[in-house]
């Protein structure tokens, strides 16, 4: 990135002032780009675990597999999620914050005895599938935004800072060369009035 600049005082301000907003930036965007990683981690971590936990219970309840013919299709059903934002590190990612099921009424004396056990079971592996889910979604979108701020990071870093400091480096040594030439033009102004001074003498 070619940064544009011109050879003079109000330029060399200018990329100045640039410089001195990225250098002190970057160190912020690194601590948020590692905060951002462990996060992701974090959440990535939490979403295989409840995955594990749901087919870790779906194994266990595999033993019931010919009581749940038994059971009324539709007797329970996922009326709603209710989730609320958080702030992980600046970016705003869903939590869980209830299920909200819907369970058709059901007699209890006619209805096998497991029936309200049943019900139980399965809004307890909804939940699990759920909540993994809404981990595994903070995950994608802080792993997004992780990716984001290293693109910054890198960009501060590795082009914009330095690609200022060589154009206040080209302003410096072309200012300098031009106050050089002025004075030595100066001095060869000065010494031929003194030489036609003395001649005039």
């Amino acid at each position: 990135m070619a940064i544009k600049f011109q050879y003079n005082k109000t330029s060399l301000t200018n990329l100045g002032k640039q410089l001195k907003v990225r250098q002190r930036a970057l160190p912020t965007l690194k601590n948020k780009e590692s905060a951002l990683r462990m996060s992701v981690l974090v959440a990535k971590a939490e979403s295989d675990r409840l995955q594990f936990e749901l087919e870790k219970a779906l194994r266990a309840y595999a033993d019931m597999a010919g009581l749940w013919n038994e059971f009324e299709p539709g007797l329970i059903s996922v009326k709603d999620v209710e989730l609320t934002t958080v702030k992980v590190a600046g970016v705003r990612t869903p939590e869980l914050k209830q299920v909200i099921y819907e369970v058709k009424p059901f007699d209890a004396f006619v209805k096998p005895m497991w029936y309200g056990e049943g019900v139980d079971i399965l809004k307890k592996l909804a939940q699990l599938g759920i909540e993994s889910e809404v981990f595994a979604e903070k995950s994608r979108i802080l792993e997004f935004q992780r990716k984001k701020t290293t693109q910054k990071v890198n960009l501060y870093e590795k082009v914009q800072i330095p690609g200022y400091q060589e154009a206040i480096r080209k302003i410096k040594r072309f200012m300098e060369d031009e106050e050089n030439l002025s004075k030595a033009s100066q001095k060869i102004v000065k010494t031929r009035h003194q030489e036609e001074e003395e001649e005039e003498a």
